[in-house]
């Protein structure tokens, strides 16, 4: 075992002890807490009411999350059993014993804690308790009532007497009666809630108290009103305020009759105040707040029973946990040597060679981990060495692979049955089809290439048949592919492809597209064969032509007048047909020698209006549809005019005698904003299939009299200013309906 192995083996034992620790002081720690919290909240009455939702929320939280450890402990014991890992058995019996000898004592005394708590909560709430504080509490107010009636029955006989003074001479009467009630004060009131005269401590009150409306309307109704003030507060620090204050009082209010018999005569109210005894509320207030209190904690003895029996509840579960996290840690330390080397062995004939763990003990299961970490060891450097070779391969293979994508080639790989087994892009893109979807199905089946699938097919029967495939040869063979309708070539295609074989009997098949390279050969050799008619041509021309004229000229008047008609007619049929060839030289040389492009920044709009000025009077209409949008072009405008002049012209001979026909010019901007397209349409007959597919060749023509140089023209000017032209049948409802040129020019910065 390396040095390096050893280091992380102590570390991790290392940090497995310190997990232990952690673990155990959490416990503890926890347990305290919940020890204090049940202390506290026993003790202190009003902290277990203030905090009595977060001690419910937290105990609650500490049994789901010990619960939880539980649960996932139990689970991950049943899933290592099922799972038949080794050592789980022995895991399993051992947390099992664990747990039982844990729990049977834990349910035992949670059993005598649960009928202790709930027959010693009940016990403290008992009916002679209660019936004494109610009959407290009806005492005081018996007594209260009694004060009450007394001091009104005075006060009814202090209103009586007081109805015969008059309210001038009412002070001197109040402070009489004030000493014989032994009030605090006396008020007397008029029908308007106003002093109309006073004793004791309102006396120099500036604004005292008024009765109100009601209280004098009841007083009216019933002669004496008494309340008692100062002892209806919400609480008892309320009450006890109040009765520091003076507050707790009787106050009795009487009708003072008038004793006149005058319409203006108006009564009298006589207000009187006394304070009641403190010794006699002090114990008032302490009977109802006794009784309030002994109310409260009789409605929350259910939710104390509860906060008890959680706690019971937690610590049993506290112990459960500790239990089983005691048996799964004791019985990791003695099955772990054995975990150890299952693991990796497992891992092992899994494949897995990464480095295993190894323990540092002296034991001799210790020893057998180290020895099968080494061995393991040596797998794995064997096997990168063999991973090393292989990612060679597939380094070499993904650039072989990488060079087939970006061949512009087409390259197809063949069964012996001719089924395709792999493809690169470059043949779909040359096929103009998805080959990838074609992938194990016969060449033959693919829509459109069947005289192109059998053809090869030939040639590999062929090549196999010569007895070659041994000497590394291979065969190369050109194809001409139409365009027909059930085709997906816009124009024919000119391969060349080759065939060999390959390892596994298989076929290799690379073929190019050399449609362009052909084009381009025709037009060089048409070039040069009109280069030569126009020279070779040319020469004899005139003389031929100044020789007819000549003899007709010497011949005039000598011969007779049939003769000269007939002389007439036959030097005018020498002298068209040259002026003929001529024109036909003329075009020949302008094909051979078209000069090159001058391109520049040009308005195509602009040189479309100019050139379709010139067809103001045509037998055939030109229209135009312009795009304002369109931005310059680089383009030659002589050229272009040419190609104009061209298009134009083959259009109106394609409508000719056709009524209402008309040719439309149009431009437009492309999509991706790079291309100026201009548009010649026609309501002709369109182009036939076959011209279609060698339309800008030379002497390709369908006019009796054309030279099929057109076009070809056309598509020499388009190559000389980097641009494109496109031929195609304008189709409406399956019918053709005309024909369509596109030209393309490149926007200019």
């Amino acid at each position: 075992m390396s040095p390096a192995d050893t280091t992380n083996a102590r570390k991790k034992a290392a940090s497995t002890r310190w997990a232990v620790v952690a673990a155990l002081v959490f416990m503890t720690g926890l347990g305290m807490v919940l020890l204090f919290l049940l202390t506290l909240a026993t003790r202190n009455r009003a902290l277990y009411e203030q905090n009595f939702a977060w001690l419910v929320g937290v105990n609650v939280g500490v049994a789901v999350v010990l619960g939880l450890v539980i649960l996932w402990l139990a689970v991950r014991l049943v899933l290592r059993f099922r799972r038949g890992k080794f050592g789980s058995r022995l895991l399993l019996k051992l947390a099992g014993i664990i747990v039982l000898v844990g729990i049977l004592p834990g349910a035992l005394i949670y059993t005598v804690s649960y009928q202790f708590v709930s027959r010693s909560i009940e016990s403290w709430f008992d009916v002679r308790v209660e019936s004494a504080l109610t009959a407290g509490l009806n005492l005081g107010r018996t007594t209260l009532d009694t004060l009450s009636a007394d001091l009104s029955s005075k006060t009814r006989l202090a209103a009586e007497s007081l109805a015969r003074e008059p309210s001038a001479t009412a002070v001197l009467a109040l402070e009489r009666l004030r000493e014989q009630l032994s009030a605090s004060d006396i008020v007397l009131w008029n029908a308007a809630g106003q002093s109309l005269a006073s004793a004791g401590e309102s006396r120099f009150d500036i604004s005292p108290d008024r009765p109100s409306l009601a209280q004098l309307r009841r007083v009216r109704a019933a002669r004496v009103v008494a309340d008692i003030d100062g002892l209806d507060e919400a609480d008892s620090q309320e009450a006890q305020a109040a009765l520091d204050a003076g507050r707790a009082r009787i106050k009795v209010i009487a009708l003072v009759t008038a004793t006149g018999f005058g319409f203006n005569a108006e009564p009298r109210y006589l207000q009187v105040t006394t304070r009641l005894p403190p010794a006699l509320v002090a114990d008032a207030l302490a009977v109802q707040v006794a009784n309030r209190e002994y109310q409260e904690r009789a409605l929350a003895r259910e939710g104390l029973q509860r906060m008890y029996i959680g706690t019971l509840t937690l610590a049993l579960f506290l112990a459960v946990f500790g239990a089983v996290l005691l048996a799964v840690l004791l019985g990791n330390q003695l099955v772990r040597p054995l975990l150890v080397l299952a693991e990796g062995m497992r891992e092992v004939a899994a494949g897995d060679l990464s480095p295993k763990p190894a323990l540092a003990a002296r034991d001799e299961l210790a020893g057998l981990t180290r020895t099968f970490a080494h061995m393991t060891q040596d797998l794995a450097d064997a096997r990168s060495a063999v991973q090393r070779s292989m990612a060679q391969v597939d380094a070499a293979r993904d650039n072989l692979q990488t060079i087939l994508d970006n061949l512009t080639a087409g390259v197809v790989v063949l069964d012996a049955d001719g089924r395709i087994e792999s493809v690169n892009p470059g043949a779909a893109r040359i096929m103009r089809l998805p080959l990838g979807l074609h992938i194990g199905k016969p060449l033959t089946e693919v829509p459109g290439l069947e005289p192109f699938a059998h053809g090869v097919a030939q040639q590999f029967e062929r090549f196999l048949g010569e007895g070659t495939q041994h000497g590394g040869g291979h065969w190369q063979q050109s194809f001409e592919l139409g365009a027909p309708g059930n085709t997906p070539f816009d124009e024919g295609l000119t391969l060349i492809a080759r065939g060999a074989l390959l390892p596994n009997n298989e076929r290799l098949l690379v073929f190019d597209d050399v449609s362009d390279m052909v084009a381009a050969q025709r037009a060089q050799a048409w070039g040069e064969v009109a280069r030569r008619l126009a020279h070779e041509i040319k020469n004899p021309l005139t003389p031929i032509q100044l020789s007819a004229e000549r003899l007709a000229m010497k011949l005039e008047g000598k011969v007779q007048p049939a003769e000269q008609a007939v002389l007439t007619k036959s030097v005018r049929t020498i002298v068209d047909q040259v002026d003929a060839m001529k024109r036909l030289v003329n075009e020949f040389r302008d094909y051979a020698r078209l000069p090159a492009a001058q391109l520049a920044p040009t308005d195509i709009n602009a040189l479309v209006r100019d050139v379709l000025s010139l067809y103001d009077n045509a037998s055939v209409p030109v229209r135009h549809e312009l795009d304002d949008s369109c931005p310059r072009a680089m383009a030659d405008p002589q050229q272009v005019r040419q190609i104009l002049h061209n298009l134009v012209q083959n259009a109106q001979d394609a409508m000719a005698g056709q009524p209402n026909a008309a040719v439309l010019l149009r431009t437009r901007r492309s999509d991706s904003g790079q291309w100026v397209r201009l548009s010649v349409c026609d309501e002709g007959p369109g182009f036939a299939e076959h011209i279609l597919k060698r339309a800008f060749e030379p002497y390709v023509t369908t006019k009796a009299k054309g030279t099929g140089l057109g076009l070809a023209v056309v598509k020499k000017i388009m190559d000389e200013h980097g641009g494109r032209v496109d031929l195609s049948n304008r189709v409406q409802d399956g019918k053709v309906v005309g024909a369509q040129v596109s030209l393309s020019f490149a926007v200019a910065n």
